[in-house]
């Protein structure tokens, strides 16, 4: 029998965060993961000398310093700017909305004859309180770019017609009237030069990690003990779903290898029509400026969660968020269990949101 200051449930990036912090400040940590590999979702592999984004393209971008300067302990990034494309009946539009997509939506080269458009076609809802998706997404950018690159897209994401989604899920949609197409607004991005498991690896390393293990067969058999628990897993299910389970939407992938050197030119292109059934097209390769003689290409395709699938997203309505809330009101019944990522939280994070969440825990247990 042994015993560990921290069980880290889960080889994610929260838990990295919080194992490197953790044995630095000379504490024992045991991590266990149900899957064969470490990283979580940022997980990513070679497959023909390129990194490929297994679980989906991560682009790693943020404006705060803190966690720019702690990730890079662990990795050179690349500088790669995430600049999106979407097709849509055969034509390919800029992503985000900026003038570029203007110009290929209506001939307009200017930022007012944006403006007058987009302000025309909002007005159809003017003085409206939206009482679905689709009405607020009109209601901000207009109805040709909701139909055009939102609402096929939004609906096999979310498996639902955008009139049966609430509006609150789209708070704002942003709109450039000047031709910058870097999809994020953030100080800092890029990609790891060696991919992002190399940068798991440096952040584990001096911790002990099970693959393919499950918390509750772990639980059952072990003889160890510790004095806290750091779970990622999914608080529903923690609990042994005492108040119903939770939602989420899945995914799923299809990834193959080309003998070509190029697919189609851009990392990720997006496909808002509702009759194509994935959402985008992700090549890998460019994610590291790649010139290899094959490319590896994955087809991404939304999926309602069932068990034994990978849950991606929170279901964030009104019946999930409370319900979420019921979990959340009860997690003081396990006093030395901390519940913390997407999974725990029931929350959606960027990467750098997670890291910002574990340096703040990593505080909170004075390890920092």
């Amino acid at each position: 029998m042994a015993h560990f200051d921290y069980l880290l449930v889960g080889a994610g990036l929260f838990n990295a965060v919080f194992a490197e912090h953790a044995s630095r400040a000379g504490k024992t940590c045991l991590m266990i993961e149900r899957r064969g590999h470490i990283a979580g979702n940022i997980y990513t592999e070679k497959r023909e000398s390129i990194d490929v984004h297994v679980y989906g393209a991560h682009i790693f971008h943020t404006s705060d310093e803190e966690v720019w300067e702690y990730v890079n302990r662990f990795a050179s990034f690349n500088g790669f700017i995430n600049r999106v494309k979407a097709k849509f009946e055969g034509k390919v539009y800029s992503m985000p909305f900026n003038m570029y997509t203007f110009e290929s939506l209506w001939g307009v080269h200017t930022a007012e004859e944006a403006k007058k458009i987009i302000d025309e076609q909002r007005a159809c809802l003017a003085g409206k309180t939206p009482e679905n998706l689709e009405e607020q997404a009109i209601s901000l950018v207009g109805r040709d770019v909701y139909e055009t690159l939102i609402k096929g897209y939004t609906e096999k994401q979310w498996g639902r017609l955008c009139t049966q989604l609430p509006a609150f899920i789209i708070r704002r949609l942003p709109l450039r009237f000047t031709y910058d197409d870097n999809y994020f607004n953030d100080k800092y991005q890029g990609i790891p030069v060696e991919g992002y498991t190399s940068m798991v690896e440096k952040m584990l390393n001096g911790t002990k990690v099970l693959l393919n293990t499950d918390y509750f067969d772990f639980i059952r058999s072990t003889n160890d003990t510790f004095t806290k628990t750091i779970y990622t897993g999914k608080a529903d299910e923690f609990f042994g779903y005492r108040f119903g389970k939770l939602e989420y939407r899945s995914l799923r992938f299809e990834t193959e290898t080309l003998n070509i050197p190029d697919y189609q030119g851009n990392a990720v292109i997006n496909y808002t029509e509702a009759k194509i059934p994935y959402t985008r097209i992700i090549e890998h390769k460019h994610f590291n400026f790649g010139k290899q003689p094959k490319t590896i290409i994955t087809r991404e395709y939304p999926a309602e969660y069932k068990e034994g699938m990978e849950a991606y997203y929170p279901v964030n309505d009104e019946k999930n968020s409370a319900l979420a809330a019921s979990y959340d009101a009860i997690k003081q019944e396990c006093p030395n269990v901390i519940f913390g990522g997407r999974l725990g939280e029931y929350k959606y994070y960027d990467m750098d949101k997670v890291i910002a969440s574990a340096l703040q825990l990593c505080k909170q247990q004075g390890l920092r």
